[in-house]
């Protein structure tokens, strides 16, 4: 990425600002050189490239289509459309290497078992939805193996299992049998001593020995739970699960018989419940392919959630002459498919597909997806529900998910992104003086000379100290606060550049923080982002995944406002809310400030928003009424109306106020919020108080979370109350 790209010309009609770094650092490689300029040549050509459906097949415009290798295709893709990279990597993947490194074969424990012995394990890599247990035990049961002959045993490990699985391990070595061992993640500091018994017993182990393990990746790909030579030395099976709707759906109604179905006295009921049940696991297990829009967090949810949900759900119908769907709803969503959720809003998510799914019109046609009904469960068996699936299920899509289309290629996307972090990981800085020694202090220079000077502290607390005691004392706490976070920041940045540059020059030895840093600038990563990293900038900073210019390029922004806010500590008409380190502060000085005014409780005081006609937040020249305007807010998932298309423009205490949730554009994947009215407001009755903030329970008002990130889950900040005219279970 360039640092400094310059002008895009006419490009900027239809290029994004993020993109034009991106071509133009293209241009230090030979063969794209002038790129930039040859694009602004042929907009109208190049844009219809970037619109493209298959950008990777489509033809490139002037002579790049002859010059450009299918290599470099995919370069030009990481710039321009990294939704279409991964498609375009299959493909030359698959016509350097072969079919067999892109097409996953079926996973086959009979052809699995073969390759093992009785001085090989079988390491189980365990994943959302997947469970090795069946598969060892119907193998164990076709060869002799099993708990009544006594030759088999499965422990899963936890405190208090070391001892039982160190006596089976030795007695079943000697005398024959299989140990499964699962959860091994949750015993790090015993598996060493598993490994050393291991390669003990194998020296004369029994012919029918066998030792299956099992245990989840660790949560971040650069840690190890597990001794790198226990994995060398087995056979290491990754069977992970599938995340289309039809793959899941087939394999939940698998799950399940024909005689089981027509023996249940409800058949009918039971019939169109369970096949709704399939549908709602399929949904919520291939939501995790779309990252944190899918899941805010990552949950463990499993074909034993489905069997134990469709074992309530018969005796429920079984004991009851109607079927009570409000206990059904409240047994899947809060205790067994809830049972996984940590995240608030994830359990809104799950509870909002169960109030959508199970119902009584699931006996009248309910569409379970877009083009897809509830079959008809009086004309259909066990085996006509599949062939129905076969027949009648769409293509898989992010609308089948209740998802905008945007969010498959913010899934791309980020996908993308993910394989490059991973390959620049890999890479790694290599030697500051002999690879990218030139570059790196190139990009110090550049830090160094941008870089602010501090806050005067002194000055600004001198300035401060009067208007503490007023009315808007609260905020200029949070611009002290704010300024005092930022030269934290500015001077361990300084430090640490300064500390490099030395040590490039002999005069400080490379510490391990210093090699560190170069290793961030190489790749272009926040120094300190990885958890390994002895760099301090992360720990300094506030929440972020961009990289290390962008981020470097944000610090600066948010380093504007504070001098203008520090000057003589006036609050702005407009506050960039995702600029502050804690833009919770903020709210809350909101609440104290109202409730010094109005002489209300605070602790009987929360915040709602209301969306202005403001585009700009230059044009607001006032202090709305018992609240503040913030701005620089980006809605995922859905966008918000502008000018004519907002419909009729409200007056809430002299603030215009318009608009509602509609539908996203596509490809317009983090489309920005007007100014927002932030009004401090006391808590009404018919509130529900929750650890997210208080739910209205109102049919036109959806409870939005607003995160400083779109990593989402521990970035929460506050709860946005947004106008929708349709369902609220829709967004």
């Amino acid at each position: 990425m360039s640092p400094d790209p310059g002008n895009m010309g006419p490009l900027h009609e239809w290029m994004s600002d993020s993109v034009w770094p991106k071509i133009k650092a293209l241009e230090g490689l030979k063969r794209f050189t002038g790129l930039g300029d040859n694009m602004q040549s042929d907009s109208d050509d190049w844009m219809a490239f970037f619109d493209s459906e298959m950008p990777e097949t489509a033809k490139l415009p002037g002579d790049y289509q002859r010059s450009l290798t299918s290599f470099d295709r995919l370069i030009l893709l990481r710039a321009l459309r990294p939704d279409r990279v991964t498609t375009a990597l299959k493909s030359y993947i698959e016509s350097v290497m072969g079919k067999d490194y892109i097409f996953q074969k079926p996973f086959d424990m009979v052809a699995t078992f073969a390759e093992t012995s009785n001085q090989i394990p079988t390491f189980f890599v365990l994943f959302p939805g997947v469970d090795p247990t069946p598969w060892v035990e119907s193998l164990g049961r076709e060869k002799g193996i099993n708990f009544e002959a006594g030759n088999y045993k499965n422990i899963s490990m936890g405190q208090g299992q070391e001892k039982p699985a160190e006596a089976v391990i030795e007695t079943f070595a000697k005398n024959g049998g299989w140990v499964m061992l699962q959860n091994c993640h949750l015993m790090q500091s015993w598996v060493p001593k598993l490994e050393r018994l291991l390669e003990v017993v194998q020296e004369n182990a029994h012919p029918d020995f066998r030792c299956f393990l099992s245990a989840e990746p660790p949560p971040i790909p650069t840690w190890k739970n597990m001794p790198e030579s226990l994995m060398q030395g087995s056979v290491k099976v990754a069977n992970e699960a599938p995340a289309d709707i039809k793959s899941n759906l087939t394999r939940g109604w698998a799950n399940f018989s024909h005689d089981r179905i027509e023996n249940c006295p409800k058949k009918t009921e039971f019939k169109a419940c369970l096949f709704s049940l399939c549908w709602f696991h399929s949904i919520v297990l291939g939501r995790r392919r779309f990252g944190q829009q899918g899941w805010s967090r990552k949950y463990s949810f499993n074909t034993g959630d489905l069997t134990i949900c469709a074992n309530v759900l018969q005796a429920y119908l079984e004991a009851n002459p109607v079927v009570p769907w409000d206990d059904i709803r409240y047994i899947f969503g809060e205790i067994m498919y809830g049972g996984h959720i940590t995240d608030a809003w994830d359990r809104r998510t799950c509870n909002s597909y169960l109030t959508v799914l199970i119902n009584d019109k699931l006996f009248s046609g309910l569409e379970l997806g877009p083009g897809f009904r509830s079959p008809d469960p009086k004309s259909l068996d066990y085996e006509g529900y599949i062939q129905y699936v076969e027949d009648f299920l769409p293509p898989d899509a992010p609308t089948m998910f209740g998802l905008h289309p945007n969010a498959e290629i913010g899934y791309l996307t980020n996908w993308t992104a993910s394989i490059f972090d991973t390959i620049l990981g890999l890479g790694g800085a290599g030697d500051v003086a002999s690879s990218g020694g030139s570059a790196v202090k190139e990009s110090m220079d550049y830090f160094l000379k941008t870089l602010p000077e501090n806050f005067q502290m002194v000055t600004i607390q001198d300035t401060a100290a009067p208007l503490l005691e007023q009315e808007s004392g609260p905020f200029v706490v949070v611009a002290l606060q704010e300024c005092k976070r930022m030269n934290v920041l500015l001077s361990e940045i300084r430090r640490s550049l300064i500390e490099l540059d030395k040590g490039m020059k002999g005069q400080l030895n490379m510490s391990q923080a210093m090699e560190d840093l170069v290793t961030a600038i190489t790749i272009n990563q926040w120094p300190g982002r990885n958890p390994f990293s002895q760099c301090g900038w992360e720990k300094k900073a506030w929440p972020s995944m961009k990289n290390l210019l962008s981020q470097f390029a944000d610090m600066l922004l948010r380093i504007d406002q504070l001098k203008i806010w520090s000057t003589d500590l006036v609050t702005p008409y407009s506050v960039w809310l995702p600029g502050l380190f804690n833009p919770t502060a903020y709210l809350t000085a909101v609440m104290q400030v109202t409730a010094r005014r109005t002489k209300a409780p605070l602790d009987q005081m929360t915040t709602e928003t209301h969306v202005t006609t403001y585009l700009k937040h230059s044009d607001i020249d006032y202090y709305p009424k018992d609240g503040a305007f913030i701005h620089g807010l980006f809605i995922e998932g859905a966008r918000w109306p502008i000018g004519d298309e907002a419909g009729d423009v409200e007056d809430l205490n002299g603030t215009p106020i318009a608009g509602y949730l509609v539908d996203g554009r596509l490809k317009e994947l983090l489309p920005p919020l007007p100014v927002i009215y932030v009004k401090a407001v006391p808590v009404q009755p018919s509130w529900e108080p929750s650890a997210v903030g208080y739910l209205r329970h109102t049919n036109d008002i959806y409870e939005c979370p607003v995160y400083i990130t779109s990593f989402r889950g521990p970035t929460y900040v506050f709860l946005a109350t947004l106008k929708t005219a349709e369902s609220k279970n829709k967004w």
